[in-house]
């Protein structure tokens, strides 16, 4: 077993974004959108402060898991999801990542065992912390900017809107879902269904 004792968690799912008000509903919390389909559909609420993060417990494929939306801001998410991740003595392989993708087109999903950060400030803080990229991710696209002089900083703090959003909301349904899926069934099963 890789969790430390009989009430431990035996899976950590961190769904990486910026606290406050005023980045609702911007790129760079598609991970909190997710966290946030996610409990609306077992419904619970994440909000019991841990760790440096709103924290909830569920049980998703049999396993118990810790859900966890860092308050550090996205540049320090390394910071909550390490402090979870020793808490419970949890690998790394049951260390499951939710974050925003540029890369992708909006809406599409990319589901990886591990990997570099790709340029996300968010995943090269958890690499930093963790001290290894072998951790489980799930990239939720959020599209490229309109032009390649476009400040990437003020594109992944901009607000999904009309269209964007509805197809956001869906996106971050089916995260949630391959969230379940990747703990239920395991990896290959997940890509198989949510990839592309």
């Amino acid at each position: 077993m890789l969790f430390s004792n009989k009430n431990g968690v035996s899976w950590l799912v961190a769904f990486l974004g910026n606290p406050g008000p005023r980045y609702e509903g911007t790129r760079h919390n598609a991970g909190f959108m997710a966290a946030d389909a996610l409990a609306k559909a077992k419904g619970l609420r994440i909000d019991r402060a841990r760790f440096r993060a709103l924290t909830a417990t569920c049980e998703l494929g049999g396993e118990k898991v810790l859900l966890l939306k860092p308050q550090t801001y996205m540049n320090l998410s390394g910071e909550a999801v390490s402090q979870a991740a020793r808490f419970y003595k949890l690998d790394p392989a049951h260390v499951l990542v939710v974050s925003d993708e540029t890369a992708l087109a909006l809406g599409r999903l990319r589901i990886r065992q591990k990997g570099s950060a790709g340029g996300h400030n968010g995943l090269k803080n958890i690499i930093a912390c963790l001290g290894t990229e072998a951790f489980p991710r799930i990239r939720i696209g959020v599209g490229a900017p309109p032009h390649p002089d476009y400040d990437m900083a003020d594109w992944v703090l901009s607000a999904f809107k009309n269209q964007d959003a509805e197809d956001m909301a869906a996106a971050a349904t089916r995260a949630a879902q391959a969230v379940e899926c990747y703990i239920a069934e395991g990896p290959e099963r997940a890509m198989n269904l949510y990839n592309g």
